[in-house]
């Protein structure tokens, strides 16, 4: 009896080790992501290549560590009047002194809050430059009167969330390089001024010579010039955009709201 109760209790036995061998089913497997296994400087390189909003916004969501990855001061500059500690590294009071210490490429976050002055700042590297608020009018880039411009753009630049208001002028000189708009409002002043004042303007071309079409000139970087503009608010001014350039107004799209009109827009060579 007792030699069968102990055969009895190892087939048991058996059998339970045979059932702890068997393959685990996917849903009880720990989650397991290869990405995660890079280091922090591959993950920080692969979001560089991510455009700011929403795609870098979006990567900030996923953890902790993406957060602190996806907002690295390597990947945004930061533009905030309110910081008092100046060497905080990737902070700085103001757009001119961002736009000096950027490197090409660079994303700018502009704090949201109260007007950032902007006067005939230049712009000969490619950056993107982002407001920080949730809609364009929570971040206004202001270019007061006796400025040609507030932003001067001499190489490929993106503007996105931002409000950019000039008293008196354009809102935007575009010299050469693409120039892309995209969710912003651009003012003018209005009467009785407006006839002097101009959202865009553009001479992206313009040499003194005829320039023929089917030769486009070329920036520095080697990419054609332009200017796209999608899903922005234009008030005041003359024209929308005034082209003393080779390049011309093309494929105008607008949508009406209740209270203002949305356009898309691009400025071509014909």
């Amino acid at each position: 009896m007792m030699g069968a109760a102990g055969g009895e209790r190892r087939r048991r036995d058996w059998k339970k080790s045979i059932k702890n061998l068997a393959p685990t089913s996917s849903s009880s497997l720990p989650h397991f992501s290869p990405i995660s296994s890079l280091d922090d400087g591959c993950l920080m390189h692969i979001f560089s290549f991510l455009s700011p909003s929403p795609d870098r916004y979006n990567t900030a969501l996923v953890c902790h560590r993406w957060r602190y990855l996806a907002c690295h001061p390597r990947l945004w500059l930061r533009v905030d009047r309110s910081v008092k500690d100046l060497e905080e590294p990737g902070v700085f009071p103001s757009i001119e002194t961002a736009v000096s210490a950027a490197r090409p490429g660079d994303t700018i976050l502009i704090a949201a809050g109260g007007s950032h002055f902007a006067s005939n700042i230049q712009i000969d590297k490619p950056l993107c430059l982002v407001g920080g608020g949730d809609i364009p009018d929570e971040t206004t880039l202001l270019c007061c009167r006796g400025s040609d411009s507030a932003l001067e753009c001499i190489s490929s630049c993106k503007l996105m969330n931002l409000t950019v208001r000039a008293e008196l002028g354009c809102c935007l000189l575009h010299r050469s390089g693409r120039l892309t708009i995209d969710g912003c409002i651009l003012q003018c002043e209005s009467n009785p001024l407006d006839y002097l004042s101009c959202p865009i303007v553009s001479t992206a071309g313009a040499t003194g010579l005829e320039v023929l079409a089917s030769s486009p000139c070329k920036n520095k970087n080697g990419s054609n010039n332009s200017v796209a503009v999608s899903e922005t608010r234009i008030e005041g001014g003359a024209k929308a955009v005034l082209t003393n350039g080779d390049l011309a107004l093309q494929r105008v799209r607008a949508i009406y709201a209740r209270a203002c009109v949305y356009f898309w827009f691009d400025v071509d060579h014909q």
